[in-house]
């Protein structure tokens, strides 16, 4: 009887032990922080005019109560054609306070937008993408400079971003300055970023890359979500220049870079039902958001911290 007892007692601490196990959570993968700090309109370009100073803004999200050092930084680039959009979109607000709430520093920032059309003219978009790549690189050498003031790893930079934002993302790690510049039409970058600045991974939300070769520059984890039915910044090769989500996984994979791909059947740009960007995104289209995001931080902390 005894002997019964005893193992039954048994099989329950092992039950228990193993429910704890799964109910664990991962820093950097799941939520482990209920609240989280915003400081907004900080500069990441002190010494910018002031006829472009909002450009060069970011709110800093952080996890409250965080005693972690140092700690991993995501910046995320907000979508809007390189026409439109602000730091303060939707999506970015949500992408930054839930990675934060993992354990992530997250800088959601503004960079210079077009003053021309880039929305109906591709060679304006090339233009105006390479500037907008310049704007990030001298965010990450902010970053770099001031890692100690903001407790974060300067070696685990990771840049985010959606539809224009996963462009420049995209551009940013794999492009060089000079590549993209010749691609833009751009003769004289002025540039003084010497090729691509070392991050750690990209998250690529419905964005595409100019050159399928630029991959080859850089060994850098990358994970893609998409819509299938995405006509906005099409999954795969059309007549543009221009490669989605689906041609950046089958080529990282021929590289041998680590990546993921997520599919959303049925969704267009977005994740929305039908994309119109005239109208806020729904709770459905912000719990495809949220899945993303998820989706992105299983890779992230698969690849970087396992």
């Amino acid at each position: 009887m005894f002997k019964q007892s005893l193992l039954i007692i048994i099989i329950l601490c092992i039950t228990l032990c193993t429910k704890a196990q799964i109910a664990k959570p991962y820093r950097y993968k799941d939520i482990v922080f209920s609240d989280i700090t915003i400081d907004k309109d900080l500069s990441y370009a002190r010494g910018a005019n002031p006829d472009e100073k909002k450009s060069f803004l970011f709110d800093l999200y952080q996890p409250k109560d965080d005693r972690s050092s140092p700690r991993p930084l995501i910046i995320w680039m907000h979508g809007g054609g390189f026409k439109f959009g602000t730091k303060e979109a939707k999506g970015i607000q949500i992408w930054s306070k839930t990675f934060a709430q993992r354990g992530y520093v997250c800088a959601a920032i503004n960079y210079r937008l077009s003053k021309k059309d880039p929305l109906f003219n591709f060679s304006e978009l090339q233009k105006s993408c390479y500037y907008a790549v310049q704007d990030v690189k001298t965010a990450i050498e902010y970053f770099k400079e001031h890692h100690d003031e903001y407790n974060i790893d300067p070696d685990k930079i990771i840049l985010a971003g959606n539809s224009a934002g996963g462009l420049i993302a995209l551009q940013t790690t794999y492009s060089t300055d000079a590549g993209l510049a010749k691609m833009a039409g751009i003769a004289d970058t002025g540039s003084n970023h010497q090729g691509a600045l070392k991050v750690a991974a990209v998250i690529n939300f419905w964005g595409a890359i100019f050159d399928l070769n630029w991959l080859k520059n850089a060994h850098v984890p990358v994970v893609s979500v998409l819509g299938n039915r995405d006509n906005i910044v099409p999954p795969t090769h059309k007549s543009a220049p221009l490669y989605g989500g689906v041609d950046i996984h089958k080529q990282a994979d021929v590289l041998g870079i680590p990546n993921e791909l997520k599919v959303f059947d049925g969704y267009s740009h977005e994740l929305q039902k039908h994309f119109n960007p005239l109208f806020s995104a729904n709770k459905g289209t912000q719990k495809r958001w949220l899945e993303a995001g998820q989706f992105a931080a299983d890779f992230l902390h698969n690849s970087l911290f396992k």
